[in-house]
């Protein structure tokens, strides 16, 4: 994440210059994620909406959204590796204009059946599939070699500032309009797109061969390198079970209705309290990144995450459920931080599309998959219950990978991941 040592690092990485292209790269990532949280935001909100307050039905519209990742993401990742990245995330931004334009209509016809929201959250999917891969090598491609972590926590932070701005934005326009929000999101995905051709090309090796027996050799090798290098292997699948368990935050449509009998700002300000802690926190890692003990820094965060899911689940209070929202949310910013450096150190430029991508899969299972078994577990056991299982459930994983994957609770700094030390 070879350098010298801690604070000599961290001074480099804040003194080091960012060039515009990047800073473009970043601004464009900013709208974008503006757009995606406040339309994954009040999408969950319009069908719990037309679906009667249905938990299961938010479980179903994570399953929609994980789908077209599952399927889809390995072959973009082998993509990404063959052609121009920056034109393979405009491709993908341009369709997740064209979805929100079509959910803009969706909403503006008054609704009274969510299967079209299901068919355009699979839409979704599959531009977000095409898009994920290229932004996130990208960063990593064009960020000089002494401000590589710098740039990697500016690019964490834009996200969870998009998560704020999204859905405080979004609930406001949902309270006027329903389809407000998504005439919004579809604004700024065409910005994002306008955005990249201010990218300079980073000029990376791309690989020569090409063919669907080739995409699907190199989803392969994606995975394999992943198996057989300890400290990925661990990282990833850490962050995919402790979010799977942990996935309260797809509930919240339902924990600020139910629970806390708010409305649609009142559920825009809930999901923005996690990126306002996420931010300050992110902001913080720009500033002063992780540079010792990464591996139980990382495994302690993710407790972290588990104890404020748990007290997420058990509050009747719009405080402290706020609260619980911050602090789950920096603590996860902090894991995010940590991983999306780990996972490119620790991987060949060669590969970085493949290996990206593939974990693109696994954080799309955490995330939608978690919103999935969230929403059974809620119709099965009841809302809060759930809620608290889950984050027990965290806390359990944490313990296991503690024990069974010493290769990462015993990384101490980030440079020692780079493959050619």
């Amino acid at each position: 994440m070879s350098d010298p040592a801690t604070a000599p690092l961290a001074e480099s990485a804040l003194s080091k210059h960012i060039p515009i292209g990047v800073w473009a790269l970043l601004f464009g990532r900013l709208l974008s994620t503006v757009g995606t949280v406040c339309q994954v935001v009040l999408l969950g909100k319009l069908v719990y909406d037309i679906s009667g307050g249905s938990e299961l039905a938010l479980g179903f519209l994570g399953l929609a959204e994980f789908l077209p990742t599952a399927v889809l993401s390995p072959f973009t990742g082998s993509i990404a590796d063959r052609f121009d990245r920056r034109r393979m995330l405009q491709l993908g931004l341009l369709g997740e204009t064209a979805v929100g334009l079509a959910l803009f209509a969706y909403a503006r016809s008054d609704p009274s059946s969510t299967a079209l929201a299901f068919v355009l959250a699979i839409l979704f999917g599959v531009t977000r599939a095409v898009a994920w891969p290229p932004a996130r090598a990208l960063p990593m491609d064009l960020a000089p070699r002494g401000a590589v972590e710098r740039v990697l926590a500016l690019n964490a932070a834009t996200w969870q500032i998009g998560a704020i701005i999204g859905p405080v934005a979004g609930g406001f326009l949902y309270d006027a309009d329903p389809s407000w929000p998504f005439l919004f999101a579809t604004v700024l995905f065409f910005l994002s797109a306008l955005a990249v051709f201010l990218v300079p090309d980073a000029n990376v090796e791309r690989l020569q061969t090409s063919g669907i027996s080739a995409a699907l050799h190199d989803a392969v090798e994606g995975l394999k390198f992943i198996r057989r290098t300890p400290v990925l292997a661990g990282a990833i699948s850490l962050d995919l079970f402790a979010v799977l368990f942990g996935g309260a935050v797809a509930l919240l449509p339902a924990i600020a209705d139910e629970r806390l009998g708010t409305d649609a700002a009142g559920l825009g300000w809930l999901r923005a309290a996690g990126g306002i802690g996420a931010a300050t926190t992110s902001i913080a890692l720009a500033v002063r990144p992780v540079a010792r003990h990464v591996g139980r820094v990382l495994l302690a965060v993710v407790a972290v995450f588990g104890i404020a899911t748990i007290v997420l689940g058990t509050t009747r209070s719009f405080a402290v459920a706020f609260l619980a929202m911050l602090v789950l949310n920096a603590a996860d910013s902090v894991s995010v931080f940590i991983r999306s450096t780990v996972v490119p150190l620790a991987t060949p430029e060669a590969m970085r599309g493949r290996v990206l991508a593939s974990e693109n899969v696994f954080i799309g299972a955490s995330n939608e998959l978690g919103a999935f078994e969230s929403g059974l577990a809620a119709a099965a056991f009841g809302l809060a219950p759930a809620i608290v299982l889950g984050g027990v459930a965290t806390l359990a994983v944490v313990g296991l990978w503690w024990r069974f994957f010493p290769a990462l609770s015993d990384i101490d700094r980030f440079e020692e991941l780079r493959p050619d030390t």
